[in-house]
């Protein structure tokens, strides 16, 4: 039963932002249409078949089956309906065909800019209604390199201290991994280490190697516990939540990720764990007989014993849980910036703008052969894991990939490939310039083509999807 919510929890979320994506995208075509006189004969949203639908006036409102997409119909259009019944008669007024070539360029345009402009006031109402979360750099002192990382991979180790990225000053702890560093050609680190600076260059397949990697491979999570699981080994030698871990197996432990490491190093033999417990928490329990008091610091008492680590597919666990984001923030100062509606608004058309220019140089690196095809395009189903993963952070990250997805929506629908608006707009295109139509033949031959196209990429995203799961 729990399986089956879950699925359609999935199912639900990536519905849900779909179907606002489609809606606002057709509703661009349409409001032009109607603007210039053209009849619509209907508004779909969904593909048959038909769940709902009602006429009112000239149009016929429809809710479709399948959530992957709508259409808008005008008369007198060729589109993938491939309906040429009209041209046996005489263009009428209120026909698509019979307008400027100027109108209906607009009219094709309308829906990516609709779905771009619907990106602009999402990121606009997030930085007005939560405003922005950093963390510092200069609080940043060192980083954690995992030695199977891209970063290490180029060069970089655990207490770098990080300097520039891309070329930019390091200003905030959030900017390592930002969109405007990574579309940097090349992408670049520079370090101080020992009274020298570094510069350190990565890969050009960077997308690629992060899709492979899940991530740069950089931490600064402190090695405090935010909580222990009931009968857990933590548990068995009376680690709480706030505890801060010292040394794993005589081996000194700062980072999180470092303790974990060394946690699967023990290969499930008893291991001597030391930690701090911070003053305002000695009160909270008393300490286990067999735990051996190691020293004090300013701030707290330190603790030592042996544990034995629980063996879970393959993984040893001790059976903490990492520190929360409030933790961090804790640690190393995280401020928060507020924003005026004015500066909201421009904040907000700077995002839709680094989040177009990212991800049209990331399809341009795949297009090209630079990053790897099936590592870096998605269908259905890992759009729906994105999605259910943002709603599940919050209602913030959730309306952020709404927004994402509409700038990559508008990108994707404006290429010159038949079918799509960027296939029309290329047709009307050549109208404009040579002054006459392409024949009717070609353009049909090219309809069917990117329809075949299109539905062929469908069927190998939705496989690739199922491929990565």
């Amino acid at each position: 039963m729990e399986s089956v919510l879950e699925i359609l929890s999935y199912v639900f979320w990536v519905v849900l932002a779909i179907t606002i994506l489609v809606f606002v995208h057709e509703m661009g075509h349409f409001l032009f249409a109607k603007l210039f006189g053209m009849r619509v004969e209907r508004f779909s949203v969904g593909f048959p078949p038909k769940i709902l639908g009602k006429k009112i006036g000239e149009t016929e409102y429809v809710l479709g089956a399948t959530p992957l997409g709508g259409y808008v119909k005008i008369a007198g259009m060729i589109d993938e309906s491939m309906d040429t019944d009209y041209l046996e008669s005489e263009p009428q007024p209120w026909e698509f065909r019979s307008k400027p070539v100027w109108q209906r360029m607009i009219v094709i345009s309308a829906g990516v800019v609709f779905n771009v402009i619907l990106a602009f006031f999402i990121f606009t109402g997030l930085k007005l209604a939560y405003g922005e979360t950093y963390i510092p750099a200069e609080n940043v002192d060192a980083v954690f390199v995992a030695d199977t990382s891209i970063a290490y991979d180029m060069g970089l180790r655990t207490g770098d201290r990080i300097l520039e990225v891309s070329g930019n000053e390091f200003e905030e702890y959030e900017d390592i991994q930002s969109i405007e560093s990574l579309i940097a050609d090349p992408f670049t680190i520079a370090v101080l280490r020992g009274g020298d600076t570094l510069s350190m260059r990565g890969p050009s397949d960077i997308f690629t190697q992060l899709n492979r990697r899940g991530g740069l491979g950089i931490s600064i999570d402190p090695a405090i516990i935010s909580g222990v699981m009931e009968g857990s080994p933590a548990d068995s030698i009376g680690l709480r939540g706030g505890d801060r871990i010292l040394a794993v197996g005589g081996e000194e432990v700062r980072y999180w990720a470092a303790m974990n490491g060394l946690m699967q190093q023990s290969s499930g033999a008893p291991v001597q764990v030391r930690w701090m417990r911070p003053d305002s928490l000695a009160g909270d329990a008393d300490v286990l007989p067999f735990v051996r008091t190691a020293g004090a610091t300013d701030v707290g008492t330190i603790y030592e014993a042996s544990v034995r680590p629980d063996e879970q597919e393959g993984a040893y666990l001790l059976g903490v849980y990492g520190p929360t984001a409030q933790v961090r923030a804790q640690v190393f100062g995280e401020l928060r910036r507020s924003f005026s509606f004015f500066e909201g608004l421009a904040v907000g058309l700077s995002d839709t703008w680094l989040n177009t220019k990212g991800i049209a140089v990331s399809l341009g690196r795949v297009f090209s052969g630079q990053e790897n095809f099936r590592e870096n395009v998605g269908g259905p189903i890992m759009i729906a894991q994105v999605t259910k993963e943002a709603a599940d952070a919050g209602a913030p990250f959730f309306w952020n990939i709404v927004a994402i997805l509409s700038v990559t929506l508008a990108i994707i629908n404006i290429l010159p490939i038949p079918v799509l608006d960027g296939g029309h707009l290329v047709f009307l295109l050549y109208e404009g310039i040579v002054r006459r139509e392409p024949s009717l033949r070609l353009r049909m031959i090219m309809q069917q083509v990117g329809m075949v196209l299109l539905l062929a990429f469908m069927t190998f995203v939705i496989f690739n999807d199922i491929l990565r799961l």
